[in-house]
């Protein structure tokens, strides 16, 4: 079953303890965030001291309320100028409530090698998120079968990854280029 609209909005908000999120790819193709990349490349960044959006405030509504939202994001270095643009936001966003990892596997292989994107909703549920080659959202779509690979997945990652603030203290470089 395809996720849009409300279906989608109801299954990111309405998880029980934690929604979970892999990342795998080294950009993601968002028309809307067009306009922002090319400011970030000129060079203005977010007062992350004073950055509020709707995003961050139901993060803190989240935390606020018991329940966790995290992801793990698979990553080489040099990281791209999107993965750059993504981390500004990991930034205000993981102060928010989200717990982010980096999982880097630019000397040693890839864990994960081969699984797609993914949501994970209270260990029970896994949306797969469907890509084009550019990185173009597809689809979301409900899988219906065993959620126990995707369990053991989540495990590997976290497992195999680092703190998102400990790999910006590992590797400064990686962000300026």
């Amino acid at each position: 079953m395809l996720l849009d609209g409300e279906d989608w909005t109801a299954k990111v908000q309405g998880f029980k303890r934690e929604a979970w999120r892999l990342e795998t790819l080294p950009w993601y193709r968002v028309p809307s965030e067009d306009g922002d990349i090319r400011e970030f490349l000129a060079g203005q960044r977010l007062d992350a001291q004073n950055y509020s959006s709707g995003y961050t405030e139901g993060l803190k509504r989240i935390r606020a309320e018991g329940r966790s939202k995290g992801r793990v994001h698979i990553v080489t270095r040099p990281l791209t100028d999107y993965l750059r643009f993504e981390f500004m936001y990991y930034d205000v966003h993981e102060a928010a409530g989200d717990a982010i990892r980096i999982l880097d596997v630019t000397d040693r292989p890839n864990p994960l090698e081969g699984v797609q994107d993914f949501w994970l909703f209270d260990q029970s549920e896994v949306v797969l998120m469907n890509y084009a080659e550019d990185g173009t959202q597809i689809s979301r779509e409900l899988y219906e079968g065993d959620v126990e690979p995707y369990v053991a997945y989540q495990r590997i990652a976290l497992a195999e990854s680092v703190p998102f603030r400990e790999f910006v203290r590992r590797w400064p470089a990686s962000l300026v280029g």
